[in-house]
């Protein structure tokens, strides 16, 4: 068996594969526009992704920019949560994922270990945790 999250982008998939592609040293994959679908979707939004995956060294998952009229909510329901045995690596990717974003729990030392939750500039919910 295999969980995946599946994200869901107001139009600006690519930027934020992109930008977590960086952050975790990730590639993109299986890239595919809704170019040649058979969906109803506005002719500007033909070159938007309608599925893409972001795959490296545990990294595994799916992401999509939801056609114009499919609401996107941004909530709490669902956190990203990234595991890491170095506390400098874990302080260093909530750095890069907070910034621009909106820091929920300050990257500190807790009774656990260490963790920090943020909202990236996206609006996708992050938890980085070392228990370090």
């Amino acid at each position: 068996m295999n969980v995946q999250a599946y994200l869901a982008f107001n139009g600006n998939c690519q930027e934020a594969l992109n930008f977590y592609g960086d952050i975790f040293n990730a590639e993109i994959k299986n890239l595919q526009t809704y170019e040649d679908k058979k969906i109803d979707v506005p002719g500007n939004y033909r070159n938007k992704l309608q599925h893409a995956e972001l795959k490296g060294k545990g990294v595994n998952f799916m992401a999509y920019d939801a056609s114009p009229d499919t609401p996107i909510n941004n909530g709490s329901q669902i956190h990203m949560s990234v595991d890491l045995d170095k506390v400098d690596d874990a302080k260093e990717i909530f750095d890069q994922l907070s910034t621009g974003g909106r820091i929920h729990h300050e990257f500190r030392e807790r009774e656990w270990g260490h963790f920090g939750r943020c909202n990236d500039q996206y609006g996708v919910s992050w938890m980085i945790n070392c228990n370090k």
